[in-house]
This record gives structure tokens, C-alpha cells and sequence, in this order.
């Protein structure tokens, strides 16, 4: 029976995420993270801050995962490990690497512990208004337990497969996303330096067969007024979930030479000093 939920990093998309949960649940809430001020403000939701990844893993029944890596959630992994509690629920939501998470979902459920991956997608705004998508690999036994407390803070919750495949959709999502941003940041700059507005441009695109959720969103409200801001989705993430793409690619034995152009261009962006930047970014290496 789940009594008590604990959440375990509240950064950026952690932080709203949390806060719906200690809502809508009607559970109580605890939470976790090095950086004070996000539980501070969690607090006037009712969320308890805890002062240890260990702490939460011996009160919650229910522990979520928003982690920026796979190396987080390793470290994080191990201290819930070292102290076991049997029928506890583990769901990572952050983006890591296949590989790990079905690694880590054997030596949870060894541990008596059930694992589920369930990646999270949209923004900081969908986080805060409870709109996310989620992808989740977990067999129907423990979806059935977890989506309900998704939903605090998901409208699309969609079971991929067994473990891992909510990774495996996740990253081809980003993967795509990110050479979409490049492809229209490359029509943005050919056509201003070509002379035609980049408004007009974008627009037109909309009507035609190049619209995306891409072109509407990193196209209008990123590329075309030049806004990058930090505490966005920023280029050194989008690197690590390139290289989760092109790691899996790996394992399966394929070469993606549209992924390795894409990560080509952010690394190049990163070196000109925009790596914590929000990624389409990369417009600013295209343009140059």
C-alpha cells in the first residue's frame, strides 16, 4: 500500500512535477535535492524536504526520480540499494541510458523493489501546469500502480513495453527533435541571408508540410527572436541525450549519421560558450 511518496531531484522539471504530485495525490510528499531553495519553495505546497536520498528511500513507498543523468541516478540507485525495503516503488523519469536502466530494474527487483522507466517530455510550462508526456517501461502489473500518480502531473501517459522501452521511445523523441531544430535552423538562416523575413518564413512553413511541434515552438518562440535563456533545456543536455541515442544505435548496430551531424553542431556550440544555454541554440553555429 502506498502511504507516502518521495521525489528525489527538483530541479527544473522536478520542482513543478513535485508540487503537482503533493496536490493532487493526496498523499504526503517528501522530497530530496542538494539545492535548498527549490524544497524552500515546495514547501508552501505541503512538500516535507528531507535531508537525504537515504531518508527518503526508508519513509516513501513510492520514490520518483528527476535526475539530470545516468550518473546521478546510479549514485542515487546505490544508496536506495544499500537499504532495501521489499513492495517499495522505484520510477526514474529522468533520461538515461537504456543499458543502465534495465541493469539497475534487475538489481532492483532482485532487491524486491519494482523498477519502472518513465521518461518525462515537454516543458518546464507543461510541468507546471501538469501536461507532460510520459513514456513508460513497465510490465501492466505496475503500470496499473503508477499511472494514477503520473497523471498528477501528465496528460499523455503511454506504456512503450517492459522496461527500458519508455528510455528507447524517449530518446529517438529527442533524437528527432533535436535534428528537426537543426534542419530549421538551417531554412531560418538560408532564407534571412537569402532575403526573405524570418517570420514569414516560419509561418508559411505551418501551412505546408514541413510543420512540426518543432517548427511552432523552438521555431517561433526560440530561433526566430534569438531567445536562449538558461534553466531551459540546454545544449549540454541535449548532448547526453545524443549520446544515449547514438550509445543505443550502437547496441543495435547502426550508424546515424544524421544524429552524429546533430551532436557535431552542439558540441560546436558548447565551445562557443552557449553550452547552458536552451539548445536550439545551435542556431548561433549555424549562423556563423
Amino acid at each position: 500500500m502506498i502511504t507516502c511518496i518521495g521525489f528525489i531531484g527538483v530541479g527544473v522539471m522536478g520542482e513543478p512535477m513535485c508540487r503537482n504530485l503533493a496536490a493532487k495525490s493526496g498523499l504526503p510528499v517528501i522530497a530530496s535535492d542538494p539545492n535548498p531553495e527549490p524544497l524552500d519553495r515546495l514547501a508552501a505546497a505541503g512538500v516535507e524536504a528531507v535531508s537525504s536520498v537515504a531518508e527518503v528511500g526508508d519513509r516513501a513507498d513510492l520514490i520518483f526520480l528527476s535526475l539530470p543523468s545516468g550518473v546521478e541516478v546510479s549514485a542515487v540507485a546505490e544508496v536506495l540499494l544499500a537499504r532495501p525495503r521489499a513492495g517499495q516503488i522505484v520510477v526514474d523519469t529522468s533520461t538515461s541510458p537504456v543499458k543502465l536502466t534495465r541493469e539497475l530494474a534487475a538489481r532492483f527487483n532482485d532487491a524486491g523493489i519494482a523498477f519502472a522507466d518513465a521518461p518525462i517530455a515537454r516543458t518546464r510550462a507543461a510541468a507546471e501546469a501538469g501536461t507532460l508526456s510520459v513514456m513508460v517501461g513497465a510490465d501492466d502489473a505496475l503500470f496499473a500502480k503508477i499511472e494514477p500518480f503520473i497523471r498528477c502531473f501528465a496528460e499523455e501517459v503511454t506504456l512503450c513495453g517492459d522496461t527500458g522501452a519508455g528510455q528507447v521511445v524517449k530518446i529517438m523523441n529527442n533524437m528527432v527533435l533535436f535534428q528537426t531544430v537543426v534542419a530549421l535552423s538551417e531554412a531560418l538562416s538560408v532564407g534571412r541571408r537569402a532575403g526573405v523575413d524570418g517570420e514569414r518564413l516560419f509561418d508559411t512553413l505551418t501551412k505546408g508540410s514541413a510543420d512540426s511541434f518543432a517548427l511552432r515552438n523552438h521555431g517561433m518562440k526560440a530561433l526566430l527572436p534569438g531567445d536562449f535563456p538558461r534553466r531551459a533545456f540546454s545544449t549540454r543536455y541535449a548532448l547526453k541525450d545524443l549520446a544515449c541515442a547514438l550509445e543505443l544505435a550502437d547496441d543495435v548496430g547502426l550508424k546515424l549519421q544524421g544524429a552524429e551531424l546533430a551532436r557535431a553542431l552542439l558540441n560546436e556550440t558548447v565551445e562557443q560558450g552557449h553550452g547552458d544555454e536552451y539548445f536550439p541554440a545551435v542556431l548561433t553555429t549555424i549562423d556563423r
